[in-house]
């Protein structure tokens, strides 16, 4: 207890003095900032793919990841992979925070004394992303648009405005249980595969200089499993998200199954798992790293 007294009153400044949640808040903020900036454009793929028209013939090729990424650089420019950043940093650096600062005094405030269960553990991830995606949502129907490429929006407030006046409030909060089906069981299976990893090592193996490792190779596991479940909700949230039409999930499952098929669900499911399992990892591997140095047990 003194070693973790002493390592907090080594924290600089008003950070040393600021509450745990706060410091939460701000590790996972800084965390969201740099996975956000390189994974941009595999989120960007993952949406053209998904909103990719079912117009080729019989016996085309079809459409990929490095196809959809030729065209965007091709008939657009290189720079135009990171379409969307400027709506997915305002969702990400607050709604990264909110997800981990939640989780946080989540953990501290139930599970204090021991560690969850893979049970809680799940209801522990998707807790606190239910917060974080109610939160963030109007931003995250934004940033799916901007990567669409089917609107053209110059700035963050000028899609809300847009959206507000033509659409009203109802199109910012468009997509929101298919989202709340994707994000929750996603932060879910991720916290319970992330941190039953780590508990099957040995202690010597989690605490030594390899750490950021470890953590970075359990998150990358559970970053897999985790996407694969979720990716038929990312698709149904997606088209949900681009159509000015109020749409309803059944609407958009109807839509996807007719176009597409089965296989219409998955769509995506290779630049979304890197994305997704790479910026998870990373988010974590680096929080954990920061609240470590803060002295505080993440």
């Amino acid at each position: 207890m003194q070693e973790k007294q002493d390592t907090q009153s080594q924290a600089p400044g008003a950070l040393g003095k600021a509450h745990p949640a706060l410091k939460a808040f701000m590790c996972g903020s800084l965390s969201g900032t740099c996975s956000t900036l390189l994974f941009q454009p595999l989120d960007l793929v993952k949406t053209r793919l998904q909103t990719l028209q079912n117009n080729t013939k019989p016996g085309a090729p079809r459409v990929g990841m490095f196809g959809v990424f030729v065209s965007v650089v091709r008939t657009e420019t290189f720079f135009s992979l990171w379409k969307g950043i400027s709506p997915s940093f305002v969702r990400c650096i607050p709604g990264v925070g909110i997800y981990f600062s939640t989780y946080y005094s989540l953990k501290q405030r139930f599970f204090l004394d021991r560690a969850p269960t893979a049970g809680e553990a799940v209801l522990l991830g998707a807790g606190a992303r239910t917060v974080a995606g109610i939160c963030m949502l109007p931003f995250t129907v934004i940033k799916t648009r901007f990567e669409s490429g089917c609107y053209n929006y110059l700035s963050v407030a000028g899609a809300l405005r847009n959206m507000y006046k033509t659409e009203g409030v109802r199109a910012l909060f468009s997509g929101l249980t298919a989202t709340l089906l994707r994000d929750a069981p996603f932060s879910g299976i991720y916290v319970m595969f992330y941190s039953q990893a780590k508990r099957a090592l040995p202690q010597e193996v989690t605490s030594s200089a390899y750490s950021p490792l470890v953590n970075f190779s359990c998150g990358v596991m559970a970053g897999v499993m985790a996407s694969l479940v979720t990716q038929p909700a990312d698709v149904v949230k997606t088209h949900i998200q681009v159509r000015q039409s109020h749409w309803s999930m059944a609407d958009a499952v109807r839509y996807i199954y007719t176009e597409n098929g089965i296989g219409g669900f998955f769509r995506g499911t290779v630049p979304r798992s890197l994305r997704r399992t790479l910026m998870a990892a990373m988010a974590w591997t680096v929080y954990e790293q920061l609240m470590a140095q803060m002295g505080l047990k993440s």
